[in-house]
């Protein structure tokens, strides 16, 4: 069920969502921070054997919703875990109004994951935040959908096709097409948060669609964004 990626880090996939009338799969990570505390970045759908896996690590304490498309199965985790604590990424608290979200996130990791964890807000589109996580101690980025990978084997002719007009089809993933369209204004903003995340010499790369960059993520990172740093 859950696939260990280093020490203190587990990610799992999950059963596949419709978006637009195509199936996407679902990924979600999990840190285990001092005192078996449990940081669980986008949760993805939540059953009986999951939930077993997962409190064999620790107990759940913090969920996070990293932008507002990723927030589907929170209401399970909180309904599962009631002491949990909800973070929101900027724009989901309006969109959910359902949940009571603990804090919005801010380029300032929380107390309670400070130093083990770093994070940014990805601003720069007029569409759609997205706040970036760093795990220190594996050298991993984990990112949503900043960054999509998809494998060809995984997709059938027609969406292989589309996958490869929008860029996100792997080895060469990058930001889909039509949020790098939302950048147009502000891209020496993005560019900016770029470095930042280039500064933290990122080895692995975690994302929630697609294949995982294993080694050399912050080259492949750079080539990634090559669509951002032109005229910024």
């Amino acid at each position: 069920m859950l696939t260990k990626v280093d020490t203190g880090i587990w990610v799992y996939d999950g059963p596949s969502v419709q978006f637009y009338h195509v199936p996407f799969p679902t990924r979600m990570v999990i840190v285990q921070l001092e005192n078996n505390e449990l940081w669980i970045h986008s949760p993805c759908h939540l059953d009986t054997e999951l939930q077993n896996e997962i409190e064999k690590l620790g107990v759940v304490k913090y969920l996070i919703s990293p932008n507002k498309l990723h927030h589907l199965f929170l209401k399970e985790w909180i309904d599962a875990y009631p002491e949990s604590k909800c973070y929101a990424s900027p724009g989901v608290a309006r969109k959910r109004p359902d949940i009571l979200f603990y804090k919005e996130l801010s380029d300032t990791p929380e107390t309670q994951w400070q130093g083990m964890i770093e994070q940014l807000v990805f601003r720069g589109s007029f569409a759609m935040e997205e706040v970036i996580f760093y795990h220190r101690n594996s050298k991993t980025l984990i990112v949503t959908d900043l960054v999509e990978n998809f494998a060809p084997h995984s997709l059938n002719c027609i969406q292989r096709i589309f996958a490869r007009i929008a860029g996100i089809l792997a080895p060469n993933g990058k930001t889909p097409l039509d949020w790098r369209l939302t950048f147009i204004f502000n891209k020496k903003v993005a560019n900016s948060c770029l470095q930042n995340i280039i500064s933290w010499k990122p080895e692995r790369l975690i994302m929630a669609h697609g294949q995982i960059i294993e080694e050399e993520a912050t080259e492949f990172l750079q080539k990634s964004f090559s669509w951002l740093k032109a005229d910024h």
